[in-house]
């Protein structure tokens, strides 16, 4: 066995901050969703079922990991939110409508 403490594992430590994640699983949701069930005829329902489920998925992370979230982490997912606005117009005329 190899006692050298360089390769040993430290157990539900990932360096990845739960802020970190949600924001990163929010532009893929978000863009994923806005690409699938956006067209220049319309807006699909299931666009609007995506997005309260992630909405749900927000509020329990949020709150399972509330001491987390310091000022700067609620300014930088405020910011995120502002700038997924932005995406969906973006991706919305990118189709050329």
């Amino acid at each position: 066995m190899d006692t050298n403490p360089v390769f040993n594992r430290r157990h539900n430590h990932n360096n990845t901050p739960a802020s970190v994640t949600l924001i990163i699983t929010n532009f893929i949701v978000f863009g994923l969703s806005t690409q699938m069930f956006t067209s220049c005829a319309g807006i699909n329902t299931f666009f609007w079922v995506v997005l309260a489920a992630l909405a749900v998925y927000n509020y329990f992370t949020i709150r399972k990991y509330r001491e987390d979230y310091d000022k700067p982490q609620v300014i930088a997912y405020v910011v995120s939110l502002v700038v997924m606005i932005g995406l969906y117009f973006v991706l919305r005329y990118a189709q050329h409508c």
